[in-house]
């Protein structure tokens, strides 16, 4: 797997929420012989025992279950401990949700259906926000307090932590929420990370501008998951492919950036390099 990414043209790479323990030995093997670094872990990272497919998402901090959020914190340190492992200074992490009713798929079906500037769009919409904003403190709570336990655990291996936005209004932290979020949190530890399919999304479906949104939180970014989105929500397309504006993107992009292309595995190698090629167009080599 790693063989074939550093063969694609990619010095590092970053080792996400789909590999399994059975993985493990091969990528340290990789590491250690140089073949290629690695630059994050994405949480969680190896995936716990018994679990074969991708999920972020499986033990939430904001649960309400006692034992879930513990499974969170634990399953998130053997993250740190496999960061710290294989050399990289980064983990993006998921924060959790709201438990409420699936706004987001609903909103998404009337936008394919091109019915977003509709009376029942914005109704929905606004639905969505009012139950979102109603429900939402137990969650936020309980989501910042597992952060808090986590930040010591990270600065003593010396990681940062990146906060990703998501493209569900349910999850955690929410779009009008992140400012004040970085205030709480302004340990250096603690840093923006920027999906540009997640953020295309949340335009889309009218919650933030894009560009403007990336702006406002450029000062504490850390990096980048980079893929496109084509109408109407299809996203983790090669860039240059679909309706991400990436050059309004360039300013706010950093050499110092971790830049990790989040791309579909039914793409092919062709696709793979088209849209590497068009980034390093838009935002140089660094």
């Amino acid at each position: 797997m790693l063989r074939e990414i550093r063969e694609l043209g990619f010095e590092y790479a970053e080792l996400s929420h789909g590999v399994r323990l059975s993985l493990v030995e091969g990528i340290l093997q990789a590491v250690d012989a140089g073949e290629i670094r690695i630059s994050s872990l994405h949480n969680f990272c190896p995936l716990p025992m018994g679990v074969s497919h991708a999920a972020p998402n499986l033990f939430q901090f904001s649960a309400e279950s006692p034992r879930e959020r513990e499974l969170a914190f634990k399953n998130t340190l053997k993250t740190f401990d496999f960061a710290v492992r294989v050399g990289a200074p980064l983990v993006v992490l998921h924060m959790g949700s709201v438990e409420m009713k699936d706004y987001t798929e609903r909103l998404k079906g009337l936008l394919a259906d091109g019915r977003r500037e509709t009376p029942r769009y914005e109704a929905l919409l606004a639905e969505a926000i009012e139950q979102r904003e109603r429900r939402k403190e137990p969650f936020v709570e309980r989501a910042y307090d597992t952060l808090r336990r986590l930040i010591p655990e990270a600065e003593a291996r010396g990681l940062r932590l990146g906060i990703e936005n998501r493209e569900a209004l349910e999850e955690i932290p929410f779009e009008t929420d992140l400012r004040f979020f970085f205030r709480e949190f302004s340990q250096p530890t603690v840093a923006y990370w920027h999906d540009t399919g997640h953020a295309q999304i949340k335009e889309e479906l009218g919650l933030i501008h894009h560009m403007l949104h990336l702006e406002s939180f450029a000062d504490r970014l850390a990096g980048f998951h980079i893929h496109d989105v084509k109408p109407p929500c299809r996203d983790h397309c090669p860039p240059g492919t679909g309706r991400v504006d990436f050059a309004s993107l360039r300013p706010w992009v950093r050499p110092e950036h971790v830049k990790v292309f989040e791309l579909s595995p039914a793409l092919s190698a062709d696709e793979v390099r088209a849209g590497v090629a068009h980034i390093k167009q838009l935002w140089g080599e660094e």
